[in-house]
């Protein structure tokens, strides 16, 4: 089952050959036919026997745990229980699931989100105290579950390995600084703000913080210090209000208004190139092109260098780039997407990968999706953008979804109230 294909391409050729000449009739075909049956019966009486699949480890988790996988540990973050009004995060050795330690959480919050950097497990959330909602990131050491620090704000991993923790917002100045995540020392930080905050993520970290004011000032910062490299004024005519998207080395200022897009380089924010497009809901880093979604549904590629159209399609909804390829998904199709596969140039449609729930491995890895069996459990197939094809890796009788899939493996809600499975995936 673990080399199972769905070829979901188009094998073209050219016109059938001319037949061969039919071939004499010979006396021995009925022997020759009975050796083939029974060496037909041999193969499938062969395939009936599947590889054995290794047990999953069934793990306890309240209904609602948020879960992660990091290295050999498997981590479940309780939520806070209204009669105890005490939340955890127990850690689970892997393979076999042993507990390694437990540590508990502020009943005064409630956490949503964990990520695992440099030794330790970093648990964010809101912190409810008497002058309101607090966001707020608690470091606890990977090993042994300890408390190391915390500090307000939602941390993001930076190029040069320390946190920017950015809180605040919204009706109150944003604040934002850099700290050493070994102890949350502050290497830099910037006053309170009122701008709107965007970040641009090289896929190792963020390099670059944009403040936004709303009198038009555009400012870019290094995160590595906090210099400022750049400011420009960028309001649009009449006040419009200005939205702004980093894709690679472009910062695209939009007219809200109007629909122009004036691009920017992202460093010296000299002007690379303008155009008319319409209302646009947001812009996506689709590799070799731009995408726009815009205001009429539809989803727009352009030139990143001179802001020209390459194609422009109102059957996709989204874009990820894989290399030369976008993978997009079909909008309209409710909770279980039907991804296909684009030529990022072109838009020419180049395989149809079918309805999966979607998760991916890593950055550039293995993309993992499932799907209910019509027999019970989850199908679970890896979705190849290259080839352009879905294989099939294996069939999870006791899961129920809500899955994960990270490091090799698959966690997903099990049939077991309060439990979660972890299956290993085949190579």
């Amino acid at each position: 089952m673990t080399d199972s294909v769905i070829d979901l391409g188009e094998l073209r050729h050219g016109p059938d050959p001319d037949p061969l000449p039919r071939p004499p009739r010979a006396h021995g075909r009925p022997l020759r036919c009975a050796l083939v049956v029974l060496l037909a019966l041999i193969t499938l009486a062969a395939a009936a026997v599947l590889p054995s699949r290794r047990a999953p480890v069934t793990l306890p988790a309240r209904p609602g745990s948020d879960v992660m996988i990091d290295g050999d540990l498997f981590l479940v973050m309780e939520p806070t229980n209204t009669a105890t009004r005490q939340g955890r995060l127990a850690a689970y050795r892997l393979p076999g699931g042993e507990p390694v330690w437990q540590a508990p959480l502020s009943a005064e919050a409630r956490y949503w989100g964990m990520r695992s950097l440099t030794g330790m497990v970093l648990v964010t959330g809101f912190e409810i105290g008497p002058e309101g909602r607090e966001t707020r990131t608690v470091a606890l050491d990977r090993a042994t579950g300890a408390y190391r620090w915390q500090q307000p704000g939602v941390a993001t991993e930076l190029t040069d390995g320390n946190l920017l923790l950015r809180s605040g917002g919204e009706t109150e100045p944003s604040s934002v600084r850099a700290v050493d995540p070994c102890c949350g020392t502050v290497r830099w930080q910037l006053p309170p703000t009122i701008a709107e905050i965007s970040l641009r993520d090289t896929g190792r970290g963020v390099d670059r913080i944009v403040l936004h004011q709303a009198n038009g000032l555009v400012e870019v910062r290094d995160t590595t210090t906090g210099a400022a490299l750049a400011r420009a004024e960028m309001r649009p005519p009449g006040g419009a209000r200005l939205g702004i998207e980093l894709i690679d080395d472009l910062l695209l200022a939009i007219d809200r208004g109007s629909g122009t897009i004036n691009a920017y380089g992202l460093d010296r924010l000299e002007r690379r190139w303008t155009r008319a497009s319409g209302p646009i809901e947001f812009a996506l880093d689709c590799g070799p092109v731009v995408c726009l979604r815009t205001g009429g549904n539809e989803l727009q590629a352009l030139d990143p260098v001179t802001g020209d159209e390459r194609w422009r399609s109102d059957r996709w909804l989204w874009g990820w780039p894989y290399e030369s390829r976008l993978m997009a998904n079909v909008s309209g199709f409710g909770p279980m997407e039907q991804y296909i596969v684009l030529d990022a140039l072109t838009g020419r449609q180049l395989a149809d990968l079918g309805r999966w729930e979607l998760y991916q491995l890593g950055v550039g890895g293995r993309l993992v999706g499932i799907r209910r069996h019509p027999d019970g459990g989850v199908l679970v197939g890896e979705l190849d953008i290259a080839a352009g094809e879905v294989r099939i890796v294996d069939v999870l009788p006791d899961a129920t979804g809500e899955c994960q899939a990270i490091t090799g493996y698959l966690v997903c809600g099990a049939t077991a109230a309060g439990s979660y499975q972890l299956w290993e995936l085949a190579d």
